[in-house]
């Protein structure tokens, strides 16, 4: 089977992670060493892993994060739920939410599942 192809994601103050082709975001990021805050588990339910996309083109808007984002009161035209997110480009993304910011948490939350090798996004409650 031949490699993914590898995309580079520049997290602004932080430094670089490489992200293989057709991954969710967040977990790019959190395997990169970014303590992004992930508390719903990656289903656009809680809006913690909120990034603004600085440069680059990440996928298309799911209507699970549209829904979400848009009961957001300081919503900007950047603002997107990494854990919807597939990279297929170069990005640089500023990390709205992280545990060493929020340490009272404990933890960053359920790690989400890889799509599409553990299944389909579960249907918003």
């Amino acid at each position: 089977m031949p490699e993914a192809k590898m995309w580079t994601v520049d997290v602004e103050g932080i430094g670089s992670v490489e992200v293989a082709e057709g991954r969710r975001l967040v977990l790019g990021l959190e395997d990169g060493g970014i303590d992004i805050l992930h508390r719903c588990g990656g289903n656009a339910r809680c809006a913690t892993c909120r990034v603004e996309v600085l440069e680059g083109d990440p996928t298309e808007i799911t209507d699970a994060e549209e829904s979400r984002l848009g009961r957001l009161t300081n919503r900007q035209d950047t603002t997107r739920l990494s854990c919807q997110i597939r990279v297929t480009d170069n990005l640089n993304v500023r990390v709205c939410n992280r545990l060493s910011e929020q340490p009272q948490l404990g933890d960053a939350g359920p790690r989400p599942i890889e799509w599409p090798v553990d299944g389909v996004l579960p249907p918003e409650e």
